[in-house]
């Protein structure tokens, strides 16, 4: 196929040797089937921001750091220059969560670098080669659903150990090969201690894999896994071994107004962008 603009630069570097195909094309990003050489990788290319429906929302990039004071001052103004540096900051974000969660032994797609808003990373795929189908696509029985979902909730403990939360964790970001679930997607992924929104974007995260696996078994849709890991987190007890039971006594005291309103709106957003996410995937099908 024709050679992507924004790719070209890549091939003429001599990282990419040749464009297979499109695999997708989302609200924040195109992506490509790629060849690297004898390796077969995909090739996420952002969208401008201008063109994204995600556009770096405030309660994700809180917590973000930069340590050129110059650059942080040009963000703040929003001058071309600072825009330019958001969008970088952006674009890094995801590569740098990727090899930290790699390496805390998270099941993400293995980076190759992020380049001039070009993101080079592992393709994904089943037993037979094909690109690995995403969670929304496939049909699981009650014991792959429990099994899965238990593999997910390691995966996102794990994560908050590294100091981490997705903050858009769905059944349309994990991919499913022969080993089980793989999680993709982390350009909004927020520092767990930085940022003051991250225990209900943890809480949304579990939430919705609780009620996606809970469709193939139900019992699941009784667990509180958000508040258990949550609670135990910020007790500081949370480790990698930490024994989960999916059971939470709600503390009996009264409610916080602003919690409840801020989970309300982001309950509403998360549903927004589930429709719109499921009306991008039946026009790419």
């Amino acid at each position: 196929m024709k050679i992507p603009k924004r790719i070209q630069p890549l091939v003429e570097d001599g990282l990419i040797d040749d464009v297979i195909s499109q695999l997708m094309s989302g609200k924040e990003a195109t992506v490509y089937v790629v060849r690297c050489g004898s390796d077969i990788r995909c090739a996420k290319v952002y969208k401008d921001a201008g063109k994204r429906s995600f556009k770096q929302a405030v309660q994700y990039r809180e917590g973000r750091k930069v340590r050129n004071s110059r650059r942080a001052r040009a963000m703040e103004k929003g001058s071309k220059f600072g825009r330019d540096e958001q969008e970088t900051l952006w674009h890094n974000a995801e590569v740098d969560a990727l090899y930290k969660l790699a390496q805390a032994g998270v099941r993400v797609p293995t980076p190759y670098g992020c380049f001039d808003g070009v993101l080079l990373m592992e393709l994904v795929t089943d037993d037979s080669g094909e690109v690995a189908p995403r969670l929304n696509d496939v049909v699981l029985t009650p014991e792959q659903a429990r099994e899965d979902h238990a593999q997910i909730i390691k995966d996102v403990v794990r994560m908050l150990c590294a100091g981490l939360v997705h903050g858009d964790l769905s059944e349309f970001n994990v991919l499913v090969d022969s080993h089980g679930p793989v999680i993709i997607d982390l350009p909004q992924a927020v520092d767990a201690v930085a940022n003051n929104h991250a225990e209900w974007m943890l809480e949304r995260d579990v939430n919705n894999m609780r009620d996606y696996y809970g469709t193939f078994a139900p019992e699941l849709l009784e667990t509180k896994y958000a508040k258990e890991i949550w609670s135990i987190y910020e007790a500081g007890k949370l480790t990698t071994e930490t024994v989960l039971t999916g059971h939470f006594d709600e503390p009996e005291e009264e409610a916080d107004v602003d919690s409840v309103l801020i989970e309300i709106e982001a309950a509403f957003e998360e549903e927004q962008g589930r429709l719109d996410r499921i009306a991008n995937a039946n026009d790419d099908d």
